[in-house]
């Protein structure tokens, strides 16, 4: 069996970075074979951060534009570094998979006259400048051709959430704590149909934009929920966090910047000083909130894991982890780092993935994975009980 080296870029709603990983692949379908060779992370400056998020706000045309090569430019740099530290050649690699930034999503359908049903999304990062760079062929846009067929345009990645966690004997949940927080729930064995995934609500964005807001800046992220951690929990606060709109629609649904970014955050802000809640107490409140909202998904899915596997960056944060644990018990609460990847492996017993080199985030590897499908395999890989397209498509 043939193996190509393919990449994978991502770079999420936070907007602090962009990741790429080496994957070594072969075979296709449920039964790929996969080998993390490296991967490298490149964090954006502060200034490149705040152009971005300013841009997703209240951007103009001419900003868009530029910003789109620039990343572009951001972007194969990252991938030429990943290979170098790889000890590859750039001519090794068949393809290059890069989702790019996302600047605006606009999921809800809005009827125009005499056009139909419009639903949109935007992800800045020329590929054509990536392509270039590097002389590698590059994919990109995977969201836009969900929207076209009628879905939300995300969650991206359920079906290398079910490659890679599903297992024989127990129902899992594959919990992203990123800047948006999204749940994938696996069924026992290998029924791709009955997976479900969709965006629970605002994560660690939202605790980002706190931090940054009050202290001016001289802060943009709770380090280890290290303030939150001296934090006590405002229950009128939670309570009117919780009663969030979103946070009551039935899936599939995906949500971003367009719900809770600076307009929501003011508002949170707002309620908060009438509260005259310290930092760390809203902090600490936010951090249970996240922790509901993944916890509430339950209401919407049939059946009670057997264990939650969770990733992204907020799992870094140790208050909202210890809430997680809380909320979930005694359900077991996991991460999916190298070690519990290769438990999963052996357990699960069904297809091969081997997973080299340290922990690291799993998305980009998600992302490669997906590139590598779309552009090699007919499987489908959007499905109407994950996004909500009408028909599944690959």
């Amino acid at each position: 069996m043939s193996s190509m080296i393919v990449i994978g870029l991502m770079s999420g709603t936070s907007a602090d970075g962009v990741d790429a990983a080496i994957v070594d692949i072969r075979g296709t379908g449920h039964r790929l074979a996969i080998k993390l060779l490296g991967h490298y992370g490149r964090s954006y400056t502060l200034q490149l951060q705040q152009r971005i998020l300013q841009m997703a706000e209240r951007g103009t045309v001419a900003e868009v534009c530029h910003l789109h090569t620039l990343l572009g430019e951001v972007f194969a740099k990252t991938v030429l570094a990943a290979i170098t530290r790889c000890g590859l050649r750039p001519k090794q690699v068949k393809l290059i998979g890069s989702h790019g930034q996302t600047v605006h999503h606009l999921p809800d359908p809005k009827v125009e006259r005499g056009v139909g049903v419009i639903r949109s999304t935007l992800q800045v990062g020329n590929p054509a400048v990536i392509a270039e760079r590097t002389g590698i062929p590059t994919v990109s846009d995977f969201r836009s051709r969900d929207m076209a067929a009628g879905g939300e345009g995300a969650p991206l990645v359920p079906y290398t959430h079910f490659l890679v966690f599903r297992n024989k004997k127990a129902i899992r949940w594959v919990v992203n704590l990123g800047g948006i927080a999204n749940v994938t729930t696996l069924p026992r064995g290998e029924q791709l149909a009955s997976v479900q995934a969709f965006d629970t609500g605002p994560c660690n964005m939202l605790l980002d934009a706190l931090v940054t807001v009050e202290t001016n800046g001289r802060m943009t992220m709770d380090r280890g929920g290290r303030l939150a951690q001296r934090g006590e929990v405002h229950s009128g606060l939670l309570q009117w966090l919780l009663a969030h709109p979103y946070l009551h629609r039935q899936p599939p649904k995906s949500t971003g910047r367009e719900l809770f970014g600076e307009l929501y955050v003011q508002k949170v802000l707002a309620q908060s000083r009438r509260r005259h809640l310290s930092l760390n107490n809203l902090l600490a409140t936010g951090c249970q909130f996240i922790a509901h909202t993944i916890r509430d998904a339950q209401q919407w899915i049939q059946n009670t894991p057997g264990d939650v596997v969770c990733g992204g960056g907020g799992v870094r944060n140790a208050r909202l982890w210890a809430e997680l644990q809380k909320i979930f018990d005694p359900i077991p609460v996991r991460t999916r780092d190298k070690r519990s990847l290769n438990h999963f492996d052996r357990c699960r017993g069904i297809g091969r993935f081997r997973f080299g080199g340290p922990s690291f985030p799993l998305k980009k590897k998600q992302i490669t994975i997906m590139q590598y499908m779309l552009t090699w395999s007919d499987h489908h890989m959007h499905m109407s009980s994950t996004s909500g397209v009408y028909h599944s498509i690959c």
